[in-house]
C-alpha cells in the first residue's frame, strides 16, 4: 500500500472544446490563465484529429486530474467531441476524475435536452451513421455532463470575471488534493496505516464510522493518519485534517478556530462566515454536513469537550463518513465509544534499525565497525520513532569515540520514560542552549521568535547561535508564523528535566508553570534563589493570598507572567535580574521602590491599580514593550527619553490620564496606543530617527489639535482618530502617508480639513496603499472628496454610517477594489446612482430619504460577476430589505398583495409602490431574487412571519418571499 498513492496524473486539466466556436477566443484565455497560475493544462493542438479519437489523446485524458468540458453552440456538432465526452466521463466514474462542464453562451437546459443545435446535429447522426446505440450513448453522456454542477456563461457575461471564478475553483481543487508529505523516512508506516485501513471499513457507505488511534507522544500517530488521509480522502465528497487540536483548543477561541477550519476545508472558504461561539459551530456543522459524505480526522485530542463540540453524534455526518481520531489517552476513546481503536505498536528491531541508520549513515544499514554500537542505541530507544531519528541526527558524522562517549552518557541516564530518550539530546548541549530549550519548554512555546530573541539576548544567552543548535538538534522548529514550536514530547521532556530539579519541593525548581506548584511556593513563601521563571495561567481566574515577603528570596527571578491570577496582597521587592514582568491586575499603586528594572525588556501591568511609575522608571533603559492599559488611576506617563529602544508603548483606557511626556522622541518604536484615554487634551511632538512607527491609536481620546510633527511619521500604516469629538484641526500631512492602509476619522465632527480640502485644490491627497476609510459621523458636503480619497483605487472598506452626505458620486463605480459599503443612519442621503463591480456588502439601514438606487436596483448586475459567491444588501427604508442573491429571480407580487392589505400609513404607502416599481421592472427577467423583508411599521405589534409560494404569474418558475411584520 502507498503512502502518497501515485495517481497517474500527468495533466492537472485537460480541455474538451469545439475548436472552430472557442479556440481563437474564450479557450486561449482560458488556457493562457490556467498556465499563468502553474496549472499544468493540456490542449490538444498538437495532435491531428481524424475520424476517431486517437489513442494518444484517450491516454492523456486518462492522466488528467481534472476535464473541463466546454459546451459551446457546435459542440455536438462533433463525433470528435462526443467521444472525448464519452471517455472523460468514463475516467470520472473509474477514476474519480473531477469533471467541470463550462456553458458557454448556451444554458445548460439545452444541452440536457438536445434542443436546437444539439438536437438537430444528434438528428443528423442518427440519418448519417445508422447507428442508434452510439447516438444514444451521446444523448445520455450530454444529459449526464448537464446535470453536473459548473459555471454558465450568458451571453452578455463578463468572460474575464468568469475565467477567473473557473481558475479559483479548479486551483483549489488541485490543492485540496495535494497529498500530505509523510516522513522524511516512512519506516514501518505501511503495516501500521494498513490495519487501521482494515479498521475503517470502506466498502460500507451506510454507516458512519469512527476509529480512534493511540499511543504514546512521538510514536507515530500523526504520521499514520496523514498517510491514510493521502490514500482515501479523494474517495469522500470533503475531507479535512485537524492538526494540533490539544494546542490549539487552549486559546480563548480555539474550537472556534478549529470548527472554522472544518468547514472552510469541507465546503470551501467563500462557504464559512465567522461562527463566534462554539455551539453556534456545533448547529452549523451538524446543518451542513448532515448530508455529506466526509473523511475527518482529528489530530492530537486530550479533552472530550473538544470532540463534543467538533463530531459529537454520527448524525452530523451524511452515510459512509469516516471520522480518525489520534490521541495520547486511550480513555478519551473509551468514553467516545469509538467503533474501533488501534494502539500503535513500537517499531521492531528491523525496522528500528533501518530508520536509525538512515539518519545516522544516510543509508538502509549501519558501517560494519559501527555495527556494535548501533545495536546498543537501537535497544535503548526502545523502538520510538521520534527517538531513533532525534538519536541518529545528533549522532551523524560523528566518530566512534564521539558514539561511544555519547553512549556512555546515555547509560547515565535511567531508560523508565519517553522523555529520558529525548533527554539525551539535550544533554548533549552547552549551558546556555539548554537554558533556551527549557525556557522554550515552559515559558515561550508559541511565541514571536524575534520577541524570544530579544528576551534571550538580553540574558546573554546566545541565542542565535544556540537556537541554530537546537534546530539542527530537532529540538525546536520555526512555523510558517514565526513562532517557535517543539513537539510535545520535547515539551514535556523539558518540563521532566526541571521538576528533576527538586521532585518534592517546587521552590527549589528552576522554572515553576503548574498552578498548584506556583500557589504552594507563594501561598507558602517557599521561594528560593534558584527559581528563574514563573507562568500563571489558572484553569480559571482565581485569588492567590500572596504575602508581600514571596519575593524576596527569589534573587535570580528573570521571568514573572502572570495571565489570570488575582492576588490578596502585593509584593514589597521584585527581583532586579527581571527581564519579562507581566502581572495583570497588578494589586498595587506602585512597583516596589527597591526595584530599579534595569534590565527589564517587557513591562505589562494591564488592568491595575497603578497609579504612578515612580522616578525609578528612568532606570528602564532597555524595555521594548511597555503596556499600562486599562490602568484607570494611572494619570502621568514620565519622560521617556531615557527608554531609546521602545519598540511598544499601549496606555489605553487609561481614562485619568491627563498628560504625555511633553515630547516623545522614538528610534524603534511602532506601536503607540492611546485610544481611550478620555481625559487625554494634548498630544506631545513626536521626533523619530527612523520611519519605523506602523499603527497609532488615539480614538475616544479629548484631544483637540495634533501637532504638525504627525506629518511626518510617513511610515505609519493604521491611524485610529475615531471618537476624537473634540479635534479640531487636522494636519494635512496624513493625508500622503503613503503606507497608510486604515484611516478611521470616524466621529470627529468637529475636524473642518476636509472643507479645507475641497477650497483649496492645492491640497492633495496621496494615499496609495489605502484599503479602508472610515468617515462617519463626518461632515461630507460634497462627494466627490470619496474620489481624492481613492484616487488608487486600494480601497476595499467604506464607512460613511451617520455622515451627511446626500448622494454617492457617480464615480464609486471606479472603486474596482471595495467589498464593503456602510451607509448605515445616513439620513441625508437620497441617491446612489451607480455602484462598484466587486461590491458584496451594502448596508444602508436607517437611510430614511434614500429614493434612487443605482437603475433601479440592477442587482443582477452587481453580482453576476460573483456567481459563485453570495453577496447581500442590507435596506431599511421604514423597513429592512435583506437580499440573498442565490438565483435572480424576483418575485413581488405577494408583497403587493401583502402590502395592499398591511398598509395602514402613508409612509407604507410609498414602499408599496416603490415595491410595484421593481416588481414591474423585473417581471420580464429570468433571475430570482429570494427576499427577506423586515417591517417595523405602524399599528403592528405581534411579529407576523408569511412564508408563500407565488404562482406563476409571468415568471418561468416559482419563488419564495418571507415576510416579517413587526
Amino acid at each position: 500500500m502507498a503512502l502518497q498513492p501515485a495517481l497517474p496524473w500527468v495533466y492537472d486539466v485537460f480541455l474538451s472544446f469545439r475548436g472552430e466556436d472557442v479556440r481563437q477566443n474564450f479557450i486561449s484565455h482560458l488556457y493562457d490563465a490556467l498556465r499563468k497560475k502553474g496549472i499544468n493544462t493540456y490542449i490538444d493542438e498538437h495532435l491531428e484529429r481524424g475520424k476517431e479519437i486517437s489513442p494518444a489523446l484517450l491516454k492523456v485524458i486518462e492522466e488528467s486530474r481534472i476535464s473541463i468540458i466546454v459546451l459551446s453552440e457546435n459542440y455536438a456538432s462533433s463525433t470528435w467531441c462526443l467521444e472525448e465526452l464519452m471517455k472523460i466521463l468514463e475516467c470520472r466514474e473509474i477514476k474519480q476524475q473531477i469533471v467541470l462542464p463550462v456553458f458557454y453562451k448556451v444554458r445548460p437546459s439545452i444541452v440536457r435536452r438536445q434542443k436546437k443545435n444539439y438536437g438537430e446535429a444528434l438528428a443528423n447522426y442518427k440519418d448519417k451513421l445508422n447507428d442508434d446505440t452510439k447516438v444514444d450513448s451521446w444523448k445520455a453522456a450530454l444529459k449526464e455532463v448537464a446535470n453536473l454542477s459548473g459555471f454558465h456563461l450568458k451571453k452578455d457575461g463578463n468572460e474575464s470575471e468568469f475565467i477567473h471564478s473557473i481558475i479559483q475553483l479548479v486551483d483549489s481543487k488541485i490543492i485540496n488534493q495535494t497529498y500530505f508529505e509523510v516522513a522524511n523516512h516512512p519506516i514501518g508506516v505501511v503495516s501500521r496505516v494498513q490495519h487501521v485501513y482494515t479498521l475503517l471499513s470502506i466498502g460500507q457507505n451506510d454507516i458512519v464510522h469512527m476509529v480512534g488511534i493511540f499511543g504514546v507522544g512521538g510514536i507515530g500517530k500523526t504520521t499514520i493518519a496523514k498517510a491514510i488521509y493521502n490514500i482515501i480522502s479523494s474517495k469522500f465528497e470533503g475531507s479535512c485534517f485537524l492538526r494540533n487540536i490539544r494546542e490549539t483548543s487552549k486559546s480563548e477561541y480555539g474550537l472556534v478556530q478549529l470548527q472554522e477550519t472544518l468547514l472552510s476545508d469541507i465546503l470551501g472558504a467563500s462557504s464559512v462566515c465567522n461562527i463566534g461561539h462554539v455551539d453556534r459551530g456545533i448547529n452549523v456543522i451538524k446543518n451542513k454536513l448532515c448530508y455529506k459524505r466526509v473523511l475527518l480526522i482529528l489530530d492530537d485530542v486530550d479533552d472530550r469537550e473538544q470532540l463534543k463540540a467538533l463530531v459529537r453524534n454520527r448524525d452530523w455526518f451524511g452515510s459512509g463518513s469516516r471520522i480518525i481520531i489520534t490521541t495520547r489517552d486511550k480513555n478519551i476513546l473509551s468514553n467516545y465509544e469509538v467503533d474501533a481503536t488501534y494502539e500503535v505498536e513500537e517499531l521492531n528491531h528491523s525496522e528500528a534499525l533501518e530508520l536509525f541508520s538512515l539518519c545516522a549513515f544516510k543509508r538502509k544499514k549501519p558501517l560494519d565497525n559501527y555495527m556494535e554500537l548501533t545495536q546498543c542505541i537501537i535497544r535503548y530507544a526502545g523502538g520510538l520513532p521520534l527517538a531513533l531519528e532525534v538519536l541518529g541526527l545528533d549522532l551523524h558524522g560523528r566518530s566512534i569515540h564521539e558514539w561511544e562517549s555519547a553512549l556512555e552518557e546515555y547509560k547515565r541516564i535511567p531508560h523508565k520514560k519517553i522523555q529520558k530518550i529525548l533527554r539525551m539530546s539535550y544533554d548533549g548541549l552547552r549551558e546556555s542552549e539548554r537554558n533556551i530549550f527549557l525556557d522554550i519548554a515552559c515559558f515561550f512555546k508559541g511565541e514571536n521568535v524575534d520577541y524570544v530573541v530579544k528576551i534571550f539576548d538580553s540574558c546573554g544567552l546566545s541565542p542565535n547561535i544556540g537556537i541554530k543548535k537546537l534546530m539542527d538538534k530537532c529540538l525546536i522548529t520555526i512555523d510558517d508564523c514565526n513562532k517557535y514550536e517543539m513537539h510535545d514530547l520535547l515539551q514535556d521532556m523539558g518540563r521532566e528535566i526541571v521538576r528533576e530539579e527538586s521532585p518534592k519541593e517546587p521552590g527549589g525548581r528552576s522554572r515553576l508553570w503548574y498552578h498548584e506548584d506556583i500557589r504552594h511556593v507563594l501561598e507558602e513563601n517557599t521561594g528560593t534563589n534558584q527559581i528563574e521563571g514563573i507562568l500563571i495561567d489558572l484553569p480559571k481566574k482565581d485569588m492567590i493570598c500572596l504575602s508581600s515577603e514571596a519575593f524576596i528570596k527569589m534573587k535570580n527571578l528573570r521571568y514573572f507572567i502572570n495571565r489570570n491570577a488575582r492576588f490578596s496582597g502585593s509584593p514589597n521587592y521584585l527581583s532586579n535580574e527581571l527581564r519579562v514582568l507581566h502581572w495583570v491586575e497588578y494589586p498595587s499603586q506602585s512597583l516596589p521602590y527597591n526595584f530599579h528594572g534595569r534590565k527589564l525588556v517587557d513591562l505589562r501591568i494591564s488592568d491595575s491599580l497603578l497609579k504612578e511609575l515612580g522616578v525609578g522608571f528612568q532606570n528602564f533603559q532597555n524595555l521594548a514593550r511597555m503596556d499600562f492599559s486599562r490602568c484607570e488611576f494611572l494619570a502621568k506617563i514620565p519622560d521617556l527619553s531615557q527608554i531609546p529602544n521602545l519598540e511598544w508603548l499601549d496606555v489605553a483606557d487609561c481614562t485619568k490620564l491627563t498628560s504625555l511626556p511633553t515630547k516623545l522622541k522614538f528610534r524603534y518604536l511602532t506601536c503607540l496606543r492611546v485610544g481611550g484615554c478620555s481625559s487625554l487634551q494634548n498630544f506631545p511632538e513626536i521626533e523619530f530617527e527612523r520611519e519605523c512607527l506602523r499603527n497609532l491609536r488615539l480614538a475616544n481620546t479629548d484631544i483637540k489639535e495634533l501637532p504638525l510633527s504627525i506629518g511626518h511619521l510617513s511610515g505609519i500604516e493604521v491611524l485610529n482618530l475615531s471618537g476624537c469629538k473634540n479635534l479640531q484641526h487636522l494636519p494635512t500631512g496624513i493625508l500622503r502617508f503613503r503606507r497608510l492602509k486604515g484611516l478611521n476619522l470616524a466621529g470627529c465632527s468637529k475636524v473642518g480639513f476636509i472643507s479645507n480640502i475641497l477650497k483649496d485644490d492645492s491640497c492633495s491627497i496621496d494615499l496609495p496603499a489605502l484599503e479602508c476609510l472610515n468617515l462617519a459621523n463626518c461632515h461630507l458636503p460634497d462627494p466627490d472628496i470619496l474620489m481624492r480619497f481613492n484616487r488608487y483605487f486600494t480601497l476595499h472598506h467604506l464607512i460613511l454610517s451617520g455622515s451627511d452626505i446626500i448622494r454617492l458620486p457617480e464615480s464609486i463605480i471606479m472603486f474596482f477594489e471595495l467589498t464593503y459599503l456602510e451607509l448605515i443612519d445616513c439620513k441625508k442621503l437620497q441617491e446612489i446612482p451607480a455602484l462598484p463591480p466587486n461590491l458584496q456588502i451594502v448596508d444602508i439601514t436607517g437611510c430614511l430619504s434614500l429614493e434612487r438606487f443605482p437603475d433601479r436596483l440592477k442587482i443582477p448586475h452587481l453580482f453576476t460577476s460573483q456567481m459563485r459567491d453570495q453577496g447581500w444588501i442590507d435596506s431599511s427604508l421604514c423597513l429592512k430589505i435583506r437580499m440573498n442573491i442565490v438565483g435572480f429571480w424576483v418575485s413581488i407580487l405577494l408583497i403587493c398583495l401583502f402590502l395592499t392589505r398591511a398598509c395602514v400609513s402613508f409612509g407604507l404607502l410609498v414602499v408599496l409602490l416603490k415595491f410595484i416599481d421593481i416588481f414591474l421592472f423585473y417581471r420580464n427577467t429570468s433571475e430570482t431574487i429570494q427576499a427577506t423583508l423586515y417591517f417595523r411599521g405602524i399599528g403592528f405589534q405581534n411579529g407576523l412571519a408569511i412564508r408563500s409560494k407565488i404562482p406563476k404569474i409571468g415568471f418561468q418558475t416559482d419563488s419564495t418571499i418571507l415576510l416579517h411584520v413587526k
